[in-house]
């Protein structure tokens, strides 16, 4: 069985890190460059970096910072924020990323991740998806979940697999944020309906949602953010409580 990964996120607005409620309330977090480092020590498995207001900005990821965060880690890092093209995705990698995130972008012009898979090869292409749910549907969400689309979820993550993408990040909107645990029932749903990795965001408020969202979905890696930041869950207690309840992790 392969192992379950937990990834911190760090969400970076001005140089800083934040956390809000359902994409809105930001406050701060902290220094992106020192929570790195301490994940990276602390048994992270992977790190997520997501420029949060790139895209509505219409600016790219801040490389310099994207540098600093790659030589304090030794751990796999993923970048999104802002990329719209293939030279984009090249900079970062070229500037310590190991995978980069790609969201309103690919549902704007869903060719970019066939581009993105051709160019770097499918694992370094993740797709992030925000989904929000909504008269009964669960609806795609762009610009850092301020756009809402008429694309149904379910439906564009069939497409973002088909052509290419190496894993997808779902991030529910409903749950970011609130601390009462994953929406489990639709991430069981949508890890029955793919074949490639599923990592689960959005939600996380205690130990007992990460064992509840392995548990009962069988995603492959849960995202946390605040919970982290502000040290109500230390990542080695973490893993340690997942062990005890048959969870295999690294």
């Amino acid at each position: 069985m392969l192992a379950k990964r937990i990834i911190p996120c760090l969400d970076v607005k001005d140089g800083r890190t934040v956390k809000g409620v359902n994409f809105v309330d930001l406050r701060d977090a902290g220094d992106p460059v020192e929570l790195a480092y301490a994940y990276s020590e602390q048994g992270a498995d992977e790190l997520v970096f997501l420029d949060i207001t790139a895209t509505h900005e219409g600016r790219k990821t801040t490389i310099d910072l994207v540098k600093a965060v790659a030589r304090q880690v030794n751990i796999p890092f993923t970048i999104g924020g802002g990329i719209n093209e293939i030279r984009d995705a090249e900079i970062l990698l070229n500037s310590g990323a190991d995978k980069i995130s790609i969201n309103s972008a690919a549902v704007r012009r869903p060719e970019l991740i066939n581009e993105m898979s051709a160019a770097f090869g499918a694992q370094f292409v993740v797709v992030a998806v925000d989904t929000r749910h909504t008269e009964g549907q669960n609806f795609v969400h762009l610009s850092g979940g301020r756009i809402k689309t008429e694309i149904q979820t379910e439906d564009w993550i069939r497409e973002a697999q088909d052509r290419g993408a190496g894993e997808i990040l779902l991030t529910s909107m409903d749950h970011d944020g609130t601390k009462n645990g994953f929406d489990c029932s639709f991430l069981k749903k949508i890890n029955a309906m793919i074949g490639i990795p599923l990592i689960a965001s959005g939600g996380a408020g205690n130990q007992k949602h990460f064992t509840e969202v392995f548990q009962q979905t069988g995603v492959d890696a849960a995202l946390a953010a605040s919970v982290f930041h502000y040290g109500e869950i230390l990542i080695p207690e973490l893993k340690n409580t997942l062990r005890a309840n048959g969870i295999t992790v690294r």
